[in-house]
């Protein structure tokens, strides 16, 4: 699957708004993908999902981790298209944990998964997270990711490259407009 099937995609089911959007980074931009409109069909998750799992699929990865809630849905069906067993991270006290008796365990080879990657601080966290465990991170996948691309030191396939303009809440434009702010990040940063 190209990135322009993936966009297509995203388009077709309303996924990609315009507008003036508070990030779950805490950034503001004028495009927000709300990838549940996409991954609320499982057909349509399953072949994200095999698209993502295809560049893994010949390495030695034990176990799929993505961090809750938005990437959940997609790093399941990857873990369900490579084979693996698959957990989720939740927040709390503003934390990602493990919780529910999901665990990494010492010496597995963890691909984590995200739906969309801005910052990359949810990957980041993920990544101490995991090797704080005894786990060893192997790769990211991910459905989109915003801007020029950040290198974790680890193999990383995206589907889609987005080109969205971000500013700092203190730079936006969009605010100095005075155009109202949506968040519709699962963060819920208000």
């Amino acid at each position: 699957m190209n990135p322009w099937e993936v966009m297509d995609i995203l388009r077709e089911r309303g996924a990609v708004e315009k507008g003036h959007f508070r990030l779950s980074s805490g950034l503001h931009s004028d495009t927000y993908v709300q990838c549940a409109k996409v991954l609320q069909y499982p057909h349509l998750a399953e072949s994200l999902a095999d698209a993502i799992a295809s560049a893994f699929r010949d390495d030695p990865v034990d176990l799929v981790a993505s961090p809750a809630l938005g990437a959940v849905i997609l790093g399941y069906m990857v873990a369900l298209s490579l084979g693996k067993r698959m957990i989720f991270a939740e927040r709390v006290n503003d934390r990602l944990t493990f919780r529910r008796g999901l665990r990494v365990e010492k010496g597995e080879r963890v691909l984590l998964v995200e739906d969309v990657i801005t910052t990359g601080g949810s990957l980041k966290e993920m990544m101490e997270l995991v090797n704080g465990k005894g786990g060893e991170v192997w790769g990211i996948g991910a459905l989109i990711e915003r801007g020029e691309g950040e290198d974790f030191g680890v193999k990383k396939k995206t589907l889609v490259q987005l080109k969205a303009k971000v500013w700092r809440p203190e730079e936006c434009p969009l605010c100095a407009q005075g155009q109202p702010l949506e968040v519709p990040g699962s963060r819920g940063l208000a």
